[in-house]
């Protein structure tokens, strides 16, 4: 679970402000804040394709989120786990995405956007 404050936490009754993602349309890079602590900047010139699918981790647990979200840039391969996440892969198709973390499970019912996890995977370089 990320415990990071950033970015504050939003009235559960606006669905404009959801604690799992925010719009911006001149955000240049997104702010991925990783269930480890840390954040990440990612330019959006650096973006090469996003990935929906259905989480794999269906098929052992019945509790885990229903859907995966692999944002890929150049140099890391973004995770990101909930439901409804839809509506981020069209913010991203429009490069409006500015940041991404998890929320409480409390947030899953009060927005149809909710994030359970996020993951950071780095891309080796070829020398």
């Amino acid at each position: 679970m990320n415990t990071n404050t950033n970015p504050a936490e939003a009235s559960e009754s606006s669905s404009h402000d959801n604690p799992c993602y925010g719009r911006d349309p001149t955000a240049a890079t997104l702010n991925v804040f990783a269930d480890d602590e840390r954040s990440y900047q990612f330019p959006y010139a650096q973006f090469l394709y996003a990935e929906m699918t259905p989480n794999p981790a269906l098929e052992r647990n019945a509790d885990a989120p229903p859907e995966r979200l692999l944002i890929a840039f150049a140099a890391a391969k973004v995770t990101v786990l909930g439901s409804g996440l839809r509506s981020l892969e069209r913010t991203i198709q429009k490069y409006e995405l500015k940041f991404v973390k998890s929320a409480d499970r409390r947030y899953a019912r009060a927005f149809n956007t909710h994030v359970a996890a996020v993951a950071i995977s780095f891309t080796k370089e070829v020398a």
